[in-house]
Formats: structure tokens, C-alpha cells, sequence
């Protein structure tokens, strides 16, 4: 694993949002540095040239994280929510970064042409079963030679990590945060049989750090 941000990068991604949002000059350096994923992909694809599509992008979160990392490659990023992706702009905007694009746009309906490594994170659960294996599909035609596919997901299985992830999804649908709840929560099973078959070397472990979710990192290589 890379080392963690600076707490003057993380007060930095702070900075970039409007001061109406006040709470997140406190919210999210503490998500920045507590979850594990954001220095999980850094490990990942941080020293690669390959340009970077970010799925399910939200507000850009990964986006200035990884530049505030040292990573200089061109980075899109795409969500179906048109307001988080007005609001990227104009952070990426306001932060001055070179190189970063966001597009508004449901990954059930198509991707953007691109090749290099592609990201996904947290929201396979908010895609049925055939939705979730349709856009693996797809994601796995973007990763060039060399890239990787590097997911985020919560797994279904009979654990309690589990049922908390069930709980904190839904949560985040009533505080408004997403506009859905959680439809159905991938397994290995999924992973291996989908991303294996276009070619990919799978590996899946374990990514919790110090949350109480049944999150794993499911990585993909070509």
C-alpha cells in the first residue's frame, strides 16, 4: 500500500468545496484518510502512463486524490448524477487541475470510448444481476494492454459486515446522498466467471481496513 495523503492535501480536496458545504472541510479528510480504497488504487495504477475512467465518479473524490498522489495521467470520470457532476467540474476547476474530464452518464446505457485502466467503486450493488455482468463486460472491453479493471465492491454473503453494508447503503439512500438503494450485491462468483472469460487474471482480497463493511478489492489485469 502507498503512503496516505498529507493532512495539507487532504485540507487542500477540502478547500475545493462550496463553503455551503462546510461540514465537508471536516468530512472529508477523515473519509480520505480512514478509507482504505483511495490508497488502494493509488498501489494499483498510480505508477501507470495508461489514462484512467472512473465509473460511478461521483464528485470526483478519486480523481483529486490521485493527482494530489503524483498521478499525472489523464483521468475521466462519469456518473448517471448530473449535480455531482456539475459539482466536479467546478472543484476540479477551482483546484486548477490539468487533465481531468467529467462526464454526466449511466454506465447501464454505454461508456465512453476510452482504453487504459478503469476504476469502479460501490456501485455494482445498485445494478441487477444482468446490469452488473453487462457493464463488467463492458468495463473489461476499456482496459488496454497492461491496464487493470481495479473494483471496490461489497460482497453478498451470510457475515455481519455484510448486513452492516446492506445497512449503510441504505442509509446513504435516506439521507439523500444516493438516489437509490442497494438491488443486489455481487459474489466472487460473479467476478471470476465474467472478467475471467474477457481475458482478465482475476484477484479478489479483502478490504476493510478499519470500517466495519464486507468491502473487497477485486482487481483485473490484461
Amino acid at each position: 500500500m502507498t503512503q496516505p495523503l498529507s493532512q495539507a492535501s487532504l485540507q487542500r480536496i477540502a478547500s475545493l468545496y462550496p463553503r455551503i458545504w462546510d461540514y465537508n472541510h471536516y468530512y472529508v479528510p477523515s473519509k480520505l484518510r480512514t478509507d482504505p480504497v483511495y490508497s488502494a488504487v493509488v498501489s494499483e495504477i498510480g505508477a501507470s502512463a495508461l489514462p484512467v475512467l472512473d465509473i460511478g465518479c461521483g464528485i470526483g473524490l478519486l480523481a483529486f486524490y490521485l493527482r494530489e498522489s503524483g498521478v499525472t495521467a489523464d483521468i475521466t470520470g462519469c456518473d448517471y448524477d448530473a449535480w455531482k457532476i456539475t459539482n466536479a467540474k467546478c472543484m476540479a476547476e477551482r483546484g486548477g487541475y490539468a487533465g481531468l474530464t467529467f462526464l454526466a452518464a449511466d454506465a447501464r446505457t454505454g461508456l465512453p470510448d476510452f482504453s487504459g485502466n478503469v476504476v469502479i467503486l460501490d456501485i455494482l450493488q445498485f445494478f441487477k444481476r444482468p446490469e452488473q455482468e453487462a457493464l463488467l463486460r463492458l468495463a473489461a472491453t476499456r482496459v488496454a494492454e497492461g491496464g487493470k479493471l481495479v473494483i471496490r465492491s461489497g460482497l453478498h454473503d451470510d457475515s455481519t459486515r455484510f448486513r452492516i453494508t446492506v445497512a449503510g447503503d441504505w442509509l446513504a439512500k435516506l439521507t439523500f446522498w444516493m438516489k437509490s438503494g442497494p438491488v443486489c450485491y455481487p459474489d466472487c462468483e460473479l467476478f471470476e466467471s465474467v472478467l475471467g472469460s474477457a481475458g482478465l487474471k482475476v484477484q479478489i482480497s479483502p478490504l476493510w481496513g478499519g470500517t466495519p463493511f464486507n468491502n473487497h478489492l477485486i482487481v483485473a489485469e490484461r
